[in-house]
């Protein structure tokens, strides 16, 4: 499809682009022992015991990670409480088990030990066919979801994401400590994905064909057993009419995670009511941006994608609220995203009030019991 075809048949008013689309949001959340603080293979057990709700909950590839995911939603209100009860039922459900609920990129505190994995066939392949690589398990990440009506839709939105995926990263990261170490990251969780053949940010795409050509390539080159493995940063999604963002880290509270859905919902109507595809960043200079996201998060500096500079992390988060601020307005979302991200500017990212609870105590287990009550919160 031609850029003149694509801007006429997505080309919409700010208004009923954001009409067209709704949310959902999953969660990635590792289970600790209280008492040790350290991963506990509990999933099982914690699953077992929770039904007659409303909610979503999984298993996912590692015993010491559960996973929720939302409903459909179109209001953030819907969406803050429905992630607020999943996490409440999951934390209750845990700690019933001796365990702590956290939502953290990454462990804080480890024992070197081989993480055990869900004991299916898929997951069992998956350690045969990529081997040491699945000892950086367990990471947790936050994927938002954008139900869109078409493919090529999907993919001018993939696009547009594309170009902001290292400010997303530097917003929702929330990963600075694994395995009883400060990394000196924000989202080491970032850098530990990227590792796997499938991942990191995708190609700039001409149309959807081009998008499932080159996803048939990946995994015809082994790299991706099956599309549920094209671990891309933002990608369709494998089961469902979406656009899934797939760059952050878990977002500390229901909060954070309501900011990061609201931006990407941002970013899709307003790319829909430009029509335009999207800048074009080589990968030569997405891949440093993204590295530099990982590294600083929202309180360092950033890499501007249009001068190439860096500027502060904060200030590219400011141009991005400023671009999509028609769509904010017409969802009934800008008031909540000025207010949450002046916030995370005031108190830092996920990464930075990690940072902060050890500078308060000096001890990562006081880390980890800040994350056990934070990831319950429902602010």
């Amino acid at each position: 499809m031609s850029e003149a075809q694509l801007g006429t048949r997505h080309h919409l008013s700010t208004a009923a682009a954001v009409d067209l689309l709704t949310v959902g949001v999953e969660e990635e959340f590792l289970l600790v022992d209280k008492e040790s603080g350290w991963l506990a293979d509990r999933a099982p057990d914690v699953l077992s015991d929770i039904g007659g709700h409303e909610h979503d909950l999984q298993a996912e590839i590692a015993l010491s990670q559960v996973e929720s995911a939302s409903g459909i939603c179109v209001s953030m209100t819907d969406l803050h409480r429905q992630l607020s009860d999943a996490r409440r039922v999951l934390a209750d459900e845990a700690e019933r088990h001796g365990s702590w609920l956290i939502a953290s990129g990454t462990p804080v505190l480890g024992h070197g030990r081989p993480n055990a994995l869900t004991p299916l066939p898929r997951y069992s392949r998956i350690t045969r066919e990529f081997r040491a690589l699945t000892g950086d398990l367990p990471v947790c990440g936050c994927h938002v979801h954008v139900g869109l009506p078409d493919d090529e839709a999907r993919i001018l939105v993939c696009n547009h994401l594309r170009y902001w995926l290292p400010t997303l990263l530097a917003i929702g990261a929330n990963s600075p400590y694994a395995n009883n170490t400060d990394t000196g990251y924000a989202s080491w969780r970032y850098l530990m994905w990227s590792r796997w053949p499938s991942a990191g940010a995708p190609p700039w795409f001409d149309s959807a064909a081009d998008y499932y050509a080159a996803r048939e390539r990946v995994i015809a080159s082994g790299a991706a057993l099956d599309i549920g493995m094209l671990y891309w940063d933002v990608r369709l999604s494998a089961h469902q009419p979406t656009v899934e963002l797939r760059v952050s880290d878990v977002a500390p509270t229901p909060a954070d995670a309501v900011l990061l859905a609201a931006l990407v919902r941002g970013i899709a109507a307003t790319a829909l009511a430009s029509g335009a595809r999207g800048r074009e960043v080589p990968q030569h200079l997405l891949r440093p941006a993204l590295w530099r996201a990982a590294r600083d998060g929202l309180e360092g500096l950033g890499v501007d994608l249009v001068t190439g500079h860096l500027a502060p992390a904060a200030d590219l988060a400011g141009a991005l609220v400023r671009w999509i601020r028609p769509a904010l307005e017409v969802a009934g979302d800008y008031e909540l995203v000025d207010e949450s991200l002046a916030r995370l500017v005031l108190d830092g990212c996920g990464a930075a009030r990690q940072r902060a609870a050890f500078a308060r105590s000096g001890s990562l287990d006081e880390v980890v019991r800040f994350l056990g009550a934070q990831t319950r919160s429902v602010r």
